[in-house]
């Protein structure tokens, strides 16, 4: 996964480092761990252009 590219990727100034800043409670945070999944589900593109370029 590329969390780079991801909307919900963010700087945390309190860790000091970036996380993925998604709101899920504790039994989706199980099951996302419990699951071995090539891609992530919470995955947003940041690109904000990409609608623009695929109406191209």
């Amino acid at each position: 996964m590329d969390c780079d590219t991801c909307a919900n990727y963010s700087y945390d100034e309190e860790y000091e480092e970036y996380v993925c800043d998604v709101n899920m409670d504790e039994d989706d945070f199980m099951r996302l761990l419990a699951h071995q999944r090539e891609s992530c589900p919470y995955y947003q593109n940041a690109d904000e252009y990409l609608v623009v370029r695929k109406q191209m």
